[in-house]
């Protein structure tokens, strides 16, 4: 593994690396480290020639500045984790580059000017809660599409919402890039591994889980229940659960939204049947000890 921090010495690796015809795949993190990043980087080390890791909290997908100075920054940690990673399996990848660029590395300008509209996608779920998020999201991974030109791109299923971006961006700049969608690793209680799960309590940790069961047991009510039902069924029982359960310290989950969604266009649907060509997905943010949590479940 081999550590970057200017734009400049990974555009020169990847232009050798390019030279070579090497086949690079990219994972873009924000850093915090877990096994699912994990994942997604054992998967492109095994699917590609040179894999890039871009470890970079980026500032413009933040509309909350305090969530901003509360993402935990942890980049020693992190890299041991990939080089324990890199030490423990068989990859056909021969080089594996950690960027770890600053903000005025990854801006130098200041910030960007470019503002991106991704439609009906944006307009549901995270989208009106999170202005601007999108874009920010957008602008970035443009930029280390356009530094690390990759063959494949790696993304975990967690952020569905953002797939669907990613997804739409490609289409806007028509890279031949493949977005590859990673499942969603999980705790062995079931709780959707997150960097923001290491700001949770040890309560609220403890509590955590009843998010996934919730959803599990939704899952479950769709073959015999309706959407709005199930839909309402979930915010009822995470918003009353504190009430029905022993919940130390005050805590209590806060739902945000829980949307079902059609598993492509992410637009809400009314009736089971108007998901039957592609499938649904419900998509849940709640909050829980001042942490906003996301996770996913599929119908």
């Amino acid at each position: 593994m081999k550590q970057i921090t200017r734009a400049a010495d990974l555009q020169s690796a990847v232009k050798q690396a390019k030279e070579q015809n090497l086949e690079i795949g990219l994972v873009p993190t924000m850093g915090a480290l877990h096994e699912g990043h994990l994942s997604l980087i054992e998967r492109a080390l095994k699917e590609n020639d040179m894999v890039v890791v871009s470890l970079f909290v980026n500032p413009i997908q933040f509309n909350n500045k305090e969530d901003l100075e509360k993402y935990p920054r942890t980049i020693d940690a992190d890299l041991k984790l990939i080089e324990s990673l890199i030490a423990r399996i068989e990859c056909r990848a021969k080089e594996l580059l950690a960027f770890t660029p600053s903000v005025e590395e990854m801006y130098p300008q200041g910030e960007p000017k470019e503002v991106y509209h991704f439609g009906p996608i944006e307009e549901v779920m995270e989208g009106p809660r999170r202005p601007g998020h999108f874009s920010g999201v957008a602008v970035v991974v443009r930029r280390l599409f356009d530094l690390a030109q990759p063959k494949r791109a790696y993304f975990g299923e967690k952020d569905y919402q953002q797939i669907a971006v990613i997804r739409s961006l490609l289409e806007q700049i028509k890279y031949p890039i493949e977005l590859v969608p990673c499942p969603i690793v999980r705790a062995d209680d079931g709780l959707a591994l997150s960097s923001r799960n290491m700001r949770l309590s040890p309560a609220a940790r403890a509590m955590a889980p009843a998010i996934n069961a919730t959803l599990e047991q939704a899952a479950e009510m769709a073959e015999y229940e309706e959407v709005d039902d199930v839909k309402e069924w979930v915010l009822d029982t995470l918003a009353s659960y504190h009430e029905v359960n022993d919940c130390p310290d005050g805590l209590r989950f806060e739902p945000e939204y829980f949307e079902i969604v059609d598993a492509v266009t992410l637009q809400p649907i009314a009736e089971w049947a108007n998901a039957e060509q592609n499938g649904a997905v419900g998509c849940i943010a709640v909050w829980l000890d001042g942490v906003r949590l996301i996770d996913i479940v599929k119908f």
